[in-house]
């Protein structure tokens, strides 16, 4: 069982990296934000870490190797493939947003925003909040845990902003998806006070000037 692997990235496809370790190159399935952490995050000499889910069953005999940037985001995946609807291909294509995210989503019964993760529709929503709500505490952070039930309109709000930059940024600017994502945290993260779009896009492209 392969539980963990580092190395060089020597090759990376939209969704996959190919991983020299120890003279040995591994096919590893990634999310597209933690593929974004990866690429960025590697050391000088390429060198990269990766938690590894270790897939194979009697239908799918072919080992599949699905890689994480943290014990925490593979935990929160083995929690999310518990789900009936939800097998661990489906999960690796829809866990798009940050586990934080949307385990809040989970704690907030928030169907419309888990059926807008990719693969994943209303009804396979609608199951994984009646299967995982009150299990994913552990994976709020601190303050949204505290504040959760006070912050639920202001989330959605946040979120909806969210969306309508990240359209933009990847349809028309040509921004991929995890890029966007990440441009769309650190500006919330820079200007917490953010109310619209347009302040959202100011605050992103502040940074990049």
């Amino acid at each position: 069982m392969i539980g963990y692997l580092e190395g060089q990235i020597i090759h990376h496809d939209e969704d996959s990296i190919l991983l020299l370790a120890g003279h040995v190159g591994y096919e590893i399935l990634l999310n597209p934000m933690t593929l974004d952490q990866v690429k960025s995050g590697a050391s000088d000499d390429g060198i990269v870490s990766l938690y590894i889910y270790y897939h194979v069953t009697d239908r799918q005999p072919k080992p599949v190797l699905i890689g994480f940037g943290s014990p925490e985001d593979k935990e929160f995946f083995q929690l999310f493939i518990s789900v009936s609807a939800v097998g661990p291909m489906k999960a690796v294509k829809a866990l798009t947003r940050p586990v934080t995210v949307i385990a809040n989503a989970i704690e907030e019964k928030d169907v419309s925003f888990l059926s807008q993760l990719s693969g994943i529709g209303k009804r396979t929503a609608e199951k994984i909040i009646a299967t995982l709500h009150g299990k994913v505490t552990a994976f709020l952070g601190p303050e949204t845990e505290k504040t959760q039930v006070a912050t639920a309109p202001l989330n959605q709000t946040l979120r909806e902003i969210s969306q309508q930059v990240e359209e933009v940024l990847v349809d028309q600017l040509g921004h991929s998806v995890a890029s966007a994502r990440r441009m769309i945290k650190e500006a919330f993260d820079r200007n917490p006070s953010i109310e619209t779009p347009e302040a959202l896009f100011d605050e992103i492209y502040r940074e990049v000037q």
